[in-house]
């Protein structure tokens, strides 16, 4: 399947300012996602961005780079802009990488591409993996997700789901509360018509209310595939210590 990875990137970061360009091991952090972007096969590599900062930074490394609106409420809208310049096939497939995932596996890439590519009744595709503590599972920043027994979403969530009604109220302590829940890994696989449609229709209110942009897809009725991860993707970048960590991860030896 012929693909291409679209990194929408922007400038803006409460937590980590010009978080894009922050220094990794020598260089900005958005040449280390472009790099797992090219190692993962994808015809296409490209970064969408707000900041001509950030497009010179990708073009001076070998990347290609476009500048898009700084009005876009979300990553898929950003890359969503880009699409319409590009001449990609309708039965090709666009991957969203976010900008802030360094230690992605070019592995995860190529499976959730293979993931959509192996049903063609689906429109999007996307990686899960086990939650694997209570810490975990309360956590508001970990975005968790069900599915249907043919692995389909059902909803995505910042809250803990599934909510054990009888145990939970007593006190989640005890891991059969927790046991079995996904955690969302916010990789995505979509057709390119899929990705049209999403960035025409407007925010729904759970989007609004969850600040989960993927809730717009199953609001609209789209086919989302969701499966576990084979390789476990090391922790995206949100913060000064995050950008610490990833740089201790990847001096470890492959």
């Amino acid at each position: 399947m012929r693909f291409a990875v679209l990194i929408p990137a922007r400038m803006g970061s409460q937590r980590l300012p010009g978080k894009p360009l922050a220094p990794l091991l020598g260089k900005p952090l958005i040449l280390h996602v472009c790099e797992r972007a090219h190692a993962s096969g994808a015809a296409l590599v490209l970064v969408a961005t707000d900041d001509e900062r950030i497009r010179a930074a990708c073009q001076a490394a070998g990347f290609r780079a476009e500048l898009t609106l700084a009005t876009h409420a979300s990553g898929t809208d950003r890359i969503a802009e880009v699409l319409t310049r590009l001449e990609w096939p309708d039965d090709g497939v666009i991957v969203n990488l976010q900008g802030d995932e360094p230690l992605m596996p070019a592995g995860t890439i190529r499976q959730v591409v293979a993931l959509l590519d192996g049903h063609e009744d689906a429109e999007l595709a996307t990686l899960c993996t086990p939650i694997h503590s209570l810490e975990e599972f309360l956590n508001p920043n970990v975005v968790k997700v069900l599915m249907d027994q043919q692995g389909r979403a059902l909803y995505f969530s910042r809250a803990p789901i599934p909510w054990d009604r009888d145990g939970a109220p007593a006190g989640v302590q005890s891991q059969q509360h927790w046991q079995g829940a996904l955690r969302h890994i916010g990789l995505y696989a979509y057709r390119p018509a899929a990705l049209r449609q999403l960035a025409a229709a407007p925010a729904c209110e759970l989007e609004r209310i969850e600040r989960l942009e993927q809730l717009r897809a199953l609001w609209l009725g789209m086919r989302m595939l969701v499966d576990a991860a084979r390789e476990i993707p090391g922790p995206s970048v949100d913060t000064p210590d995050d950008l610490k960590r990833a740089a201790e991860l990847l001096r470890q030896p492959a």
